[in-house]
Parts: structure tokens; sequence; C-alpha cells
């Protein structure tokens, strides 16, 4: 027969046995993705850092937007929008960097699904197949962009827009300064009574 500290020897050795198969045969806990900072986490900590890119599928899918039947609408959204979007190629760096460059070709692609005009985006759509966004530079972007607005100028049978003019009529007036808050006696977008006109103070119509 074994002694008593020759059996809790065994045992404690049996114990120890039995918690180290259990470890080895813990499965490999999966990795958490940080959705804020694109870390990967497991086991070990961070295990490798990567960007996070949008869905294929989510990017370039069909339009979600139904037909948009009222003109004064369609008409009003596309002046809007044109104006959106020469002011951002306008604005877009003039050496991206490619992170950048995915930025604003995502962009593109997720706005033809989102304008509320569907049959708009489905045209939009064609011609991002046809012509491809250009983003190597602010030149090449602004450019590519007023040529697709020709393009739709075009089917509409409306004059064509002189590219060379792009600067002076979406112009906006805020130059190249880094981002800031307002100047002295500048209200900040947040203070602005949207439902009023800014320069003569009236009540503005909601719906359209």
């Amino acid at each position: 027969m074994f002694s008593r500290f020759t059996r809790t020897f065994i045992l404690i050795v049996l114990a120890l046995f039995l918690i180290a198969s259990l470890g080895l045969m813990h499965p490999k806990s999966k990795p958490y993705l940080d959705p804020w900072s694109g870390e990967q986490f497991g086991e070990g900590g961070v295990e490798q850092h990567f960007a996070v890119k949008p869905n294929e599928e989510v990017v370039k899918g069909k339009p979600i937007m139904q037909k948009l039947g009222n003109e004064t609408a369609k008409a009003e959204l596309g002046r809007a929008t044109w104006k959106l979007l020469h002011t951002m190629t306008l604005r877009y760096p003039e050496d991206p960097t490619p992170e950048e460059r995915e930025a604003i070709d995502s962009y593109f692609y997720l706005f033809s699904r989102l304008y509320p005009c569907g049959e708009c985006a489905t045209e939009f759509q064609m011609l991002l197949k046809k012509f491809p966004p250009q983003t190597s530079s602010r030149r090449s972007a602004s450019l590519w962009l007023c040529a697709i607005h020709n393009e739709v100028n075009k089917r509409l049978k409306k004059p064509e827009f002189d590219c060379a003019n792009l600067d002076a009529t979406y112009d906006c007036g805020c130059g190249d300064a880094p981002v800031g808050k307002p100047a002295q006696g500048e209200r900040d977008d947040l203070e602005r009574d949207l439902s009023k006109d800014e320069v003569t103070g009236v009540d503005l119509i909601e719906g359209g």
C-alpha cells in the first residue's frame, strides 16, 4: 500500500496532467476585430493590423432608391448635387494617398446607390461603368467629373459645360486652409436656423 504522502503526490501529478491536457485541447480563440481601430485581437493581444475594407457588394450594388416623379424636386436636387460633387473634387488633394483615392472612389459608387432619384442613379452607374473614376490627382478627378457632367448635359440636350471654368463656377471661397473653428463673427453650421432663409429670415416651406 502507498503511504498517505505518496497518494497525495500521485493525485497532484494526475491533477496537473489533467489541467495541462485540457489546456492543449482548448480550441484556438477566434480573433476579434475592433471596428473602430481596425486592429485584430486574439489570445496574444494585437495579432495584426489592417484596414477595414468596404464590402464590394455593398459599394457597387444596384441603386436603392425609387423613381423620383417630381420634376421640380429632381432639377433642384441635381443642381445641388453637382455643386457638392464639383466642390469636392476641386478640394480633393493634389497628391492623394492610396487610402484617399480608395475613399473617394468608394464614395462615387456608394453615391450611385443612394442618390434619391432612382432613375438618375441608374444612369450614373452606367456612366461609372463606361468612365470609371479618375482619382490620381485633383486635376484628374475634377476633369473626370466635368466630363461625366457633360455626358448628362448631352442626354438632356443642355449646353456643354466649359471644364476650363470649373474653378470660377464652383469656387467655394474656402481656399486650402485646414478645417478649424469658424472665424470671429461667423456662425457654425450647427448654429444656423435651417427653417428660415438666411437673407430674408422668412420661414421656409417644408416638403416639396
